[in-house]
């Protein structure tokens, strides 16, 4: 159903509205209480209610639509009227065959399964207007009306990114990572609004702006699958599920190395499935968030329900990260046989937050995790980040388990900085083994850390620590 941008602005703002009411914020159906000897069992819970949508056996090759594989020629009409086919149909797979194919912004319906065969790539227009209309979004957990990510999905339900071929958004020096020197003005402003509490609707940026858009973003989604591709060149935060319930992503390649360019930032979601990724990233490889500042408080959505396993971490600032966008808070986030390796890769298990943002992050539990190099620590929570303590939303950081973790090299095994009025609480390292750590442990606002056999460079400790 095509309606106009004032009512699709009305629209998604009353839905905004809506979602100020926080809902209720059970524990995941069956969790065992945080004294449980195998907190683990939750992560199987989740992974029985993570199931991938499947789609009717239905093809719809966009070159049937006019769509022309010289690189050149925009398909993104013909890519549109695929789309719209496949849903009046009742749903099934938009091909892109071999071939490169221009597009602007791509819209996702329900039912509909955009698949990118072998050899095929969709390379993403590098004009600004080709992602115009404006459409309801986020930048960096403030919502806004901006430019259109480059696949688009609004209140969606069954759909999917899947095939062996490549996503290329085209980004460079000169195409939208430039616009890291020219946001400055348009990010102060977007985050005063947040603050100031002024309706979405009239957060309009886009044209004549400098705020980037993601690169895949389904928005208050359900039953999401992005499998199998390849994602290059980004704007900034490549796999950005946002509000989405039940989001499997899964065999993915992730390499871009511009400015603010994540690999995957499931933000403000519930039961999710990373697997099996490769990420090499110019930030954070898996960020996990869920809004910032006054505008998170006011969503009021927790991310949730995280699995991520099997993947690998090349270069990046963290391997697994969450935050610095965490108003909405964290909580049942698991991570397991990873493999993480680079001297440009920051941190294997990295917390970042500070008093402006604030949020309750608790439930973290890592293990069997194989750690290279890096060239911090294997594990930094840091509620210093950016804005510091000089605010009134106490970040909150505890019940974090790291458990057969095995590193080859590091500054610092661990490097923990929280507040005398707010520490970092009740993080255990057990069974864990790294060495090459070059300096001490940085330890400050901190209680109850507890290390129970942990080698480092060789050395045996067992530990109760409070700072």
């Amino acid at each position: 159903m095509q309606v106009s941008r004032r009512e699709f602005v009305r629209l998604a703002a009353a839905a905004s509205a809506a979602a100020i009411v926080p809902a209720a914020r059970p524990r995941p159906a069956g969790a065992a209480a945080q004294s449980a000897p195998d907190p683990w069992q939750t992560a199987t819970e989740i992974l029985a209610r993570v199931k991938a949508p499947v789609f009717p056996a239905r093809e719809f090759p966009i070159t049937q639509f006019g769509a022309k594989p010289d690189g050149a020629t925009s398909s993104r009409e013909a890519i549109r009227s695929a789309i719209a086919a496949c849903r009046r149909a009742g749903g099934g797979r938009v091909v892109i065959p071999q071939g490169r194919f221009l597009t602007g912004a791509v819209h996702l319906e329900s039912g509909v399964n955009l698949h990118l065969a072998d050899g095929a790539t969709l390379a993403f227009d590098r004009d600004p207007r080709a992602y115009l209309p404006v459409v309801f979004t986020r930048f960096e957990g403030t919502e806004l009306m901006n430019y259109s990510p480059f696949i688009y999905a609004f209140e969606a339900e069954n759909i999917a990114i899947t095939g062996r071929g490549t996503l290329d958004g085209q980004a460079d020096a000169q195409h939208w990572w430039d616009w890291t020197r020219r946001h400055a003005a348009d990010r102060t402003r977007l985050v005063d609004m947040g603050a100031n509490g002024v309706a979405v609707a009239d957060r309009v940026f886009g044209d004549g702006h400098f705020i980037r858009p993601n690169f895949i973003q389904p928005y208050r989604s359900r039953n999401v699958l992005i499998e199998g591709v390849t994602v290059v060149n980004s704007p900034m935060w490549e796999l950005h599920p946002c509000l989405c319930t039940n989001v499997t992503i899964r065999d993915v390649t992730i390499r871009s190395h511009g400015p603010n360019n994540d690999g995957c930032d499931p933000e403000s979601c519930k039961d999710v499935l990373i697997e099996r990724c490769s990420f090499d990233t110019g930030d954070d490889c898996i960020a996990i968030k869920s809004g910032r500042n006054n505008d998170g408080r006011r969503v009021n959505v927790p991310v949730e329900n995280i699995v991520i396993r099997d993947c690998e971490m090349k270069d990046g600032h963290g391997g697994v990260t969450v935050g610095s966008e965490i108003s909405g808070g964290a909580r049942y986030i698991f991570a397991e046989n990873c493999r993480m390796d680079s001297p440009q890769l920051d941190r294997a298990l990295r917390f970042k937050n500070n008093a402006v943002r604030g949020g309750l992050v608790e439930h973290v539990y890592m293990r069997d995790v194989t750690v290279g190099e890096v060239a911090g620590a294997i594990v930094d929570a840091d509620f210093f980040y950016e804005e510091g303590e000089a605010g009134t939303f106490l970040p909150v950081l505890r019940d974090v388990e790291v458990r057969n973790v095995r590193s080859r090299k590091s500054r610092t095994a661990l490097r923990l900085r929280g507040y005398a009025r707010s520490p970092v609480t009740d993080i255990r390292v057990v069974d864990c083994v790294f060495d090459g750590v070059a300096e001490p442990d940085v330890l400050e606002g901190v209680r109850d850390i507890v290390l129970t056999n942990v080698r480092v460079n060789g050395e045996i400790r067992n530990a109760r620590i409070s700072r």
